[in-house]
């Protein structure tokens, strides 16, 4: 789904990629952090049947709150370094794009506090957030697999394999019962991690090979 182009690695500045890598990781490190400490502070919550929506609701909010707002961090990061290490063409451009709407899309789950606590009241618009991640974190690995495959095939094959996995399993996730979809959207999260992981690695292996430049 790319057009690939020539991009010298010369034009890179080396320790903006180191950071913004680094910080997409530390994104990914605030979600699993998150999801493993806020629910230590909610009472009565089922890691298995509970679902990460439902810890970022309730007294504690704040602590999931957190948690999504530094993953947000983290894919603007990703995003702000695919734009500087443009490896392709129109489709590069459009997965940048997609990236920055995902770390938009999360800040306003982040934001508003309409689910876990039966909150009915007004515009509720979680679910087309949730649809939002599902189509995004579909669409950026599978436009941008090729390029990040110009100089680090495994990158190409692990982005387009978790894009695989993304599109069977996120669908399958709203037929789940309530009994086990707490569990199942962790799974998604840690896919999700696994793709910003991929795309921060690449990006900061370019910052060192920059930096020997």
């Amino acid at each position: 789904m790319d057009d690939i182009t020539d991009h010298s690695i010369d034009a890179e500045r080396p320790y903006l990629l180191l950071i913004l890598a680094t910080t997409g990781f530390l994104g990914c490190l605030s979600l699993v952090l998150g999801t493993l400490i806020a629910p230590l502070f909610v009472s009565d919550y089922d890691r298995v049947a509970d679902t990460i929506s439902d810890l970022a609701a309730g007294e504690m909010e704040i602590l999931m709150d957190i948690a999504l707002y530094g993953f947000a961090a983290g894919l603007f990061a990703v995003a702000l370094a695919s734009a500087h290490a443009h490896l392709g063409g129109v489709g590069w451009s459009i997965g940048v794009l997609s990236l920055a709407v995902l770390g938009a899309l999360v800040v306003v789950v982040g934001a508003r506090n309409e689910y876990g606590d039966g909150d009915s009241d007004g515009v509720v618009i979680h679910i087309y957030l949730v649809y939002g991640l599902g189509v995004f974190f579909l669409l950026a690995p599978l436009c941008m697999a090729s390029g990040f495959g110009r100089s680090h095939a495994w990158a190409k094959w692990t982005l387009l394999a978790l894009a695989g996995v993304w599109a069977v399993a996120t669908p399958a996730f709203f037929m789940l019962p309530t009994g086990i979809d707490g569990a199942f959207e962790r799974f998604l999260g840690l896919v999700a991690c696994s793709l910003v992981c991929t795309m921060s690695w690449v990006f900061f292996k370019r910052g060192l090979d920059a930096a020997k430049h």
